[in-house]
């Protein structure tokens, strides 16, 4: 016992040894600091006369209603000024399509110039070759399909004199004469209309003048353009920024070549039923078909209808009832098979998505908008994505930030295949805006 007594004595003694300097202890808990730091939450606050769900409420309220407010500045600007703004946007869309044939040229060693000059050359070559092959051959065709429409519209009259309709021939002129009575009575209407027409004919004809000098400049000097607008940043962004152009560029450029795809493989398989049914008006209706292709879903459906609406009127309704199972079959192969295959998963948008958007965009623009709306909702899908998935960026520069030139979401892609246009020539330098801040020498 006393040896025990003795062991505890010699421990507590080391324990309090005065020789040992004392330890400063802490002036603050770090502990309580951070706590203490942290911002005060609303269901925590008891006093506060307004409940947490309310003001919560409230925030969220006023800054939906700002965002609100400033997409409905942005679209009634670019509504004012739409004879600028869709131009420009078609351009943007055409250089995506033609961005490819710009790089393979560069990379053969073509300069700028010649580069986008001959990608818009071709591509206007092969417009004015499409357009004047579907005019020949309506041109060659208009006499029977006439001539059919009228006989269809006599069978229409015939349909309607029997049950349970049992229209006269009478009455069915008299629908006639009133229709041509009001074009009379309407005549200033439409001059009105023939004035706004010469209007827009004039606003068509500067809108494509625009839109081609646009599409000229954008494949030969986008780079250098971003370039500019990612420098009018501030310096700590220019990383962030530059990261999700490149990815919109990918996204749009992967949307408007998957587009084309689709619509070169519904506008083939159509005109190939119709001219095997002999439907007249195969490689216009064709056509149609493609341009109706990039308004998703609802252009599809609107031009098969036309095509359906042509076989009833020249041969009658078992064939049109053929073409209509074969376009109904023709949509369905693509929907569930080619396109998947051709739209990467960046590029993806829901149907219901695509839906929305063209019915905002078609409501908003017209036809113009329900082709810019689908796009426009597949990049800031794309864009916000990794914007709320990147780091938030820091106030130095960091050395492990990744480089403006490869994007960090999709690393197999170099900066060449990301860049709007093609890149530099052997030699020079692409244009890049610097991540780190600007120093006084600069």
């Amino acid at each position: 016992m006393r040896e025990r007594l003795a062991h505890r004595r010699e421990e507590l003694a080391a324990e309090t040894d005065l020789s040992k300097p004392d330890l400063v202890e802490p002036t603050q808990d770090p502990v309580r600091v951070l706590v203490a730091a942290e911002p005060r939450l609303y269901d925590s606050d008891h006093t506060h006369p307004v409940p947490y769900g309310v003001r919560a409420a409230a925030d969220w309220t006023w800054r939906l209603l700002v965002i609100a407010a400033g997409l409905a500045l942005v679209g009634w600007f670019a509504w004012e000024m739409r004879v600028v703004i869709f131009p420009v946007v078609a351009a943007v869309l055409i250089a995506a399509l033609l961005a490819p044939v710009v790089r393979r040229l560069r990379t053969a060693g073509w300069n700028r110039g010649l580069s986008a000059a001959t990608a818009v050359v071709l591509f206007l070559a092969l417009v004015v070759g499409l357009l004047s092959v579907v005019g020949e051959a309506v041109g060659d065709q208009f006499g029977e399909v006439a001539q059919r429409a009228e006989e269809g519209l006599e069978s229409i009259q015939r349909w309607l004199a029997g049950p349970p309709f049992n229209l006269s021939a009478e009455q069915f002129q008299d629908w006639i004469d009133r229709a041509v009575e009001s074009l009379g009575q309407n005549r200033e209407a439409i001059t009105a209309g023939a004035l706004s027409t010469a209007t827009l004919a004039v606003e068509v004809v500067t809108g494509l003048l625009l839109g081609l000098f646009s599409l000229i400049f954008f494949l030969y000097d986008g780079d250098r353009i971003w370039a500019w607008l990612v420098r009018l940043m501030p310096w700590n962004a220019r990383d962030r920024v530059y990261t999700a152009g490149q990815l919109a560029w990918l996204t749009l450029t992967q949307y408007v070549r998957g587009t084309v795809l689709i619509a070169l493989f519904d506008a083939t398989f159509i005109s190939i039923l119709l001219l095997i049914l002999g439907v007249p008006l195969a490689l216009p209706l064709g056509l149609l078909v493609f341009f109706g292709a990039f308004v998703p879903l609802v252009g599809a459906f609107v031009t098969g209808a036309l095509a359906v609406l042509v076989a009833l009127v020249a041969n009658g309704w078992f064939q049109a009832l053929i073409v209509l199972v074969g376009i109904v079959a023709i949509q369905q192969l693509e929907g569930h098979v080619f396109q998947p295959f051709v739209l990467g998963r960046m590029v993806r948008v829901h149907p219901l998505a695509v839906v929305i958007a063209v019915a905002l965009g078609a409501y908003a623009a017209g036809i113009i908008g329900a082709v810019v709306a689908v796009p426009l909702v597949a990049v800031a899908n794309t864009v916000a994505s990794y914007l709320v998935n990147a780091p938030p960026p820091t106030r130095t520069p960091s050395a492990a930030a990744p480089s403006p030139g490869r994007s960090p979401a999709a690393p197999n892609q170099s900066a060449a295949e990301l860049s709007p246009v093609s890149p530099s020539a052997p030699g020079q330098s692409p244009a890049i805006p610097p991540a780190s801040p600007p120093t006084a020498g600069n």
